[in-house]
């Protein structure tokens, strides 16, 4: 099975070695027809604590690295 990739924003890096990423999403509403938005958290393994908030990062499913660790950070977006 393929690993997911996801493009979110840092949000918080106060922890070491860890990022959150909040990932947003669009879509249609099934029955209003509108499109909305909802967002998601993603606590992300940064190895040498090089990414700080509001940067576009991509992130990748990885196995657990922590109760609450499954993805790591693997570039900054441009």
């Amino acid at each position: 099975m393929p690993k997911r990739i996801l493009t979110g924003t840092v949000t918080s890096d106060a922890n070491e070695q860890t990022v959150t990423v909040s990932v947003e999403r669009r879509f249609t509403h099934p029955v209003l027809k509108k499109t909305i938005r909802k967002s998601k958290k993603y606590r992300a393994h940064d190895e040498n604590n090089t990414f700080k908030v509001g940067q576009q990062v991509r992130i990748i499913e990885c196995a657990p690295r922590s109760k609450t660790k499954r993805w790591e950070v693997i570039t900054a977006e441009a």
